[in-house]
């Protein structure tokens, strides 16, 4: 169990010296967002390639010099948690490493009698890179998620989105850090993101429920969020209807959405200049990358609304064949 500790303490502390040389904090703190996996892989110039691997998530090589493969068959989740878990090994100057489901499995809390401490040592890097404490407590703050809330499988789900990691590998990530106990944490893996998904949409049924599902506030204002193509949104904004207030929906069209649900929920209609809730529901439809824009204004008078949202997005995920999104971008701007 010391060596078993003593690697979860090694990796988790590597984690923390990169995020101390990279600029993240200072940008997420100033917009939101989340760890930009591979953005820091390109910006340590380390080559990684992405390919549509056979039972493998990832690897990492060290000859003739650092490498990494990343798996296309899965997720974006799942893509930028491989790819900080081969990052882990390059930074913790491991051996070579080809990596499969097993990395999903390992819980940096639990050890087992056959357990590899380097692969240790790599997954407590990718949790603590991924989702660092300072992260969790800045959505937090934001949201106004109390600690009673974190032991809400639709927050902690939420939480996860905004991280950029999965749903799993976030409750495990809230007890290492003692956000919540193990046992809270078992509890909260016993629910499917399915039924959070499920919930959200309410009357609407998507195709498939591959997407995730992400629930948007006027909390959500000024921020940045990073999804894939197939997933969809509910836009949950109070609306004082009461004084002739309404948002503006085809704003949410404008900036390449395709609205697929629009209701009212009851909020105070007997006070002056009460409020209902509006709940757009909406897909990315053409969006990729841009500026969601949303206006709260009287129809009859364009110049002053009451409230505006705004909130930068991706949603060109998951990651595709060939080099990375950063690394394209990168190759790009030095043309």
């Amino acid at each position: 169990m010391a060596d078993f500790a003593s690697a979860v303490r090694k990796g988790t502390m590597g984690a923390g010296r990169l995020h101390r040389r990279l600029p993240y904090r200072h940008q997420i703190e100033a917009r939101g967002g989340s760890i930009d996996v591979f953005a820091a892989i390109e910006a340590l110039e380390i080559l990684l390639l992405l390919r549509p691997l056979d039972g493998l998530l990832g690897a990492y090589l060290r000859d003739p010099a650092p490498g990494i493969l990343i798996t296309t068959r899965r997720p974006l989740n799942i893509q930028r948690f491989t790819a900080s878990h081969e990052l882990g090994h390059s930074e913790l100057k491991h051996d070579p490493s080809l990596d499969d489901d097993n990395i999903l499995r390992r819980m940096p809390m639990d050890s087992g009698p056959q357990d590899d401490l380097q692969e240790v040592e790599a997954n407590a890097f990718a949790s603590a890179f991924v989702m660092p404490s300072w992260l969790i407590a800045w959505h937090c703050n934001r949201h106004d998620w109390q600690a009673q809330h974190l032991r809400l499988p639709s927050v902690v789900y939420q939480l996860a989105l905004r991280l950029g990691a999965s749903y799993e590998a976030t409750c495990w990530t809230l007890a290492l850090y003692n956000f919540i106990d193990r046992r809270q944490a078992r509890e909260l893996v016993e629910t499917q993101p399915k039924v959070m998904k499920t919930a959200l949409l309410a009357q609407y049924t998507p195709q498939d429920y591959r997407g995730d599902v992400w629930l948007l506030t006027e909390r959500d204002a000024d921020t940045r969020i990073d999804g894939s193509r197939n997933d969809l949104f509910v836009l949950r904004l109070a609306e004082h209807s009461g004084g002739g207030y309404l948002w503006d929906i085809d704003q949410l069209r404008a900036s390449g959405f395709a609205a697929v649900g629009d209701a009212l929920e009851e909020g105070d209609p007997e006070a002056v200049g009460g409020h209902v809730i509006r709940r757009v529901t909406a897909t990315t439809g053409e969006a990729e990358r841009g500026l969601m824009s949303l206006d709260e204004r009287r129809p009859w008078d364009l110049d002053l609304p009451l409230t505006s949202l705004s909130v930068e997005y991706d949603f060109t995920g998951p990651e595709e064949v060939g080099y990375s999104r950063a690394a394209r971008r990168s190759l790009l701007e030095a043309a």
